[in-house]
Order: C-alpha cells, then sequence, then structure tokens
C-alpha cells in the first residue's frame, strides 16, 4: 500500500523549474500551445497526454544514459 495523499509529490522539490521547462519544450515540439494561466480545461487528453508521455518517455531515456554511464 501506497501512503501517498493522492497528488503528485516530487521526491526533489528543486526539480519543478527543469520539469517545468521541459514540459514546455516538448509542447513546442509537438505544437501543443501551453496555456498562460495554467487552465488546461479547453485542452483534449490527446494534448495532454502526449505531453506526460513523452515527458515520461525522455526521463525514462535519461535515466538509462545514466544508468549505462552516459555514453549513448
Amino acid at each position: 500500500m501506497s501512503n501517498r495523499s493522492g497528488s503528485n509529490n516530487l521526491v526533489v522539490p528543486q526539480a519543478t523549474a527543469a520539469l517545468q521547462q521541459m514540459k514546455f519544450e516538448i509542447a513546442q515540439e509537438l505544437g501543443v500551445p501551453i496555456p498562460q494561466d495554467g487552465y488546461y480545461g479547453n485542452y483534449t487528453s490527446r494534448d495532454t497526454g502526449s505531453i506526460g508521455g513523452y515527458m515520461t518517455k525522455r526521463l525514462v531515456q535519461m535515466a538509462q544514459q545514466s544508468l549505462s554511464g552516459g555514453s549513448r
């Protein structure tokens, strides 16, 4: 069982800025505009899900490179 309260808590809170930057970069690559007010209610699940999916994919790739010695 998990002790989570239902929200996404970062293990390293200082990573917030880096994750936000990654989100903006990926959204730009995918052609999905990020709302200035932070409200995603007007976006499709496909658009927002693709941003999160690509973020996860990139984070996994970064972890794999780190574990393999970064020689990829």
